[in-house]
């Protein structure tokens, strides 16, 4: 009776680097890069984007209006609070984490805010970062029994999230709710228009520094690619990515600008998505996050303080918890019992896995917090317009959230067929 033969891994598929490609096979280099990606698991955030196309197109056919200047404005204003947790989220999901706590946090937050401001009369901009530094210590005490303790994160955070909003009830127990008088940063956050009021030299400002950024960064970067005789993207690449970002971003602030122009909460809501996007994609810091999230054990071998950036993660989705807060209690000026519940953390969670922050950790970007947030609100809107229940616009969204998670997992599996995980 001969013995089984062990199973032979398939051998792993040969990575070249798609810059390297692109130079010696020119517009054929992204077809070869883009079948290979495919072939490999490597979906990026193409699912989502057909998504929100679909999502867009079904909606317009049903009501015109849907795509109209008004409507794309309120989008970018309502999506821009829950989309501060949701950036926070993706830097906890990376590690193959989960953060229940950041609905009461944002509501601790903006209670807080109100509390300093209304009862005690302190400076609102000193208000403000007294509110995120409470944000930035309630995560860093998550982090701490998770790293230190090793208390499951689950746990911890659950307990969060039922002891923060313990708190919140504490604080308002006498009033129920504080109207916020602030005409500082949150009067500033509940306007509609950038830069200028009913101007639409807002929109085009910010159009043309994301082009120039893009632009003069990418040049800079091929510089010291090839300085360094490393491969780097060709010219023609960059000016394709510059003529495509100058597309959307002119078109975006047109369409914006028919209506009251760039929310001032969706520009800093853009700003922060760029700067965490950096500090990701372009930091030590941020390599250290991937290495944590795809194995601890070799993260530790390599020499890296996992405890530290444990706790440190949890402290940023802290902050933007906090800073979710401030943006949804200056939708409505006011501070209440009910900020930061109803499905204010599961909306939250899904926009960062429907955007493809992969729920296993190692994987996904801040921009999935946008992308998904796109994906969320454009149901909520378009249900609105042609006047569904809320019932059905949980249904769609869950739905979709199961559908991206399911895509996810399709990915690392075809990932660990070719090899390549």
């Amino acid at each position: 009776m001969s013995k089984p033969v062990d199973e032979v891994p398939p051998p792993a598929v040969a990575t070249v680097d798609p810059r390297l490609l692109v130079r010696e096979e020119g517009f054929k280099g992204y077809i070869t890069e883009f079948k290979r990606k495919l072939k490999g698991g490597e979906l990026g955030s193409l699912p989502v984007i057909v998504a929100l196309i679909i999502i867009w197109t079904v909606f317009q056919v049903q009501n015109s209006l849907f795509l109209s200047s008004q409507n794309m404005v309120n989008i970018g204003f309502f999506m821009a609070g829950t989309g501060m947790l949701s950036i926070g989220l993706v830097f906890v999901l990376l590690l193959g984490e989960i953060d229940l706590a950041v609905g009461s946090v944002s509501g601790l937050a903006s209670t807080v805010f109100a509390i300093l401001t209304v009862q005690h009369g302190v400076n609102p901009t000193l208000a403000v970062l007294l509110t995120l530094l409470t944000g930035i210590v309630i995560g860093a005490f998550h982090g701490f029994f998770f790293a230190k303790i090793g208390v499951p994160a689950f746990v911890v955070t659950l307990a969060g999230f039922l002891g923060w909003a313990g708190v919140m009830k504490y604080l308002l127990r006498s009033t129920g709710s504080l109207t916020i008088q602030d005409k500082g940063l949150l009067h500033t956050l509940g306007q509609r228009s950038f830069f200028m009021n009913q101007s639409i030299a807002g929109a085009y400002i910010l159009a043309t520094l994301a082009v120039a950024a893009l632009l003069v960064g990418s040049v800079i970067e091929q510089q010291r690619r090839r300085k360094a005789s490393v491969p780097y993207r060709p010219t023609s690449e960059i000016l394709f990515r510059t003529v495509a970002l100058a597309v959307v971003a002119y078109v975006s602030a047109y369409v914006l600008n028919k209506s009251s122009g760039v929310p001032n909460s969706l520009v800093i809501f853009l700003a922060a998505l760029v700067i965490c996007d950096f500090v990701l994609r372009r930091t030590t810091y941020g390599r250290k996050i991937f290495a944590v999230g795809g194995g601890i054990e070799a993260a530790r071998r390599a020499g890296i303080n996992v405890a530290m950036v444990r706790i440190s993660v949890f402290a940023i989705s802290g902050f933007f918890a906090a800073l979710g807060g401030l943006f949804l209690a200056a939708q409505q000026y006011t501070a209440t019992l009910q900020a930061g519940s109803g499905n204010l953390l599961m909306l939250a969670i899904a926009a960062a896995v429907i955007g493809g922050t992969s729920l296993f950790g190692g994987r996904g970007s801040v921009w999935s917090a946008l992308l998904g947030m796109l994906v969320i609100e454009s149901i909520q809107m378009g249900l609105n317009l042609l006047n569904k229940d809320d019932s059905i616009n949980d249904m769609i969204t869950g739905a979709v959230l199961l559908a991206a998670v399911v895509v996810d997992s399709i990915s690392r599996r075809t990932q660990r067929s070719s090899g390549r995980a």
